[in-house]
């Protein structure tokens, strides 16, 4: 596995995590961090990971730090 897609990996589990701990009550972010997973199924390990990855994981990265900043319910 290429190093970056590792990286990439890494980070979409801490947003997994997030999802697990904050539940699915954000639909965005829920929506993203699928697409982002439906992407990585389909991508090619051995190489850079492709700007459609990166363009959903910073998406999804996003929205996850405007759930982490909301206070828990």
């Amino acid at each position: 596995m290429n190093d970056n897609f590792k990286d990439l990996k890494e980070r979409m589990r801490s947003l997994d995590a997030l999802l697990s701990a904050r539940g699915t009550g954000n639909v965005s972010f829920a929506q993203a961090l699928s697409a982002l997973h439906r992407a990585v199924r389909r991508a090619d390990r051995t190489r850079e990971p492709p700007l459609e990855l990166r363009t959903l994981l910073g998406k999804a990265e996003t929205l996850g730090r405007t759930l982490a900043d909301e206070p828990v319910a």
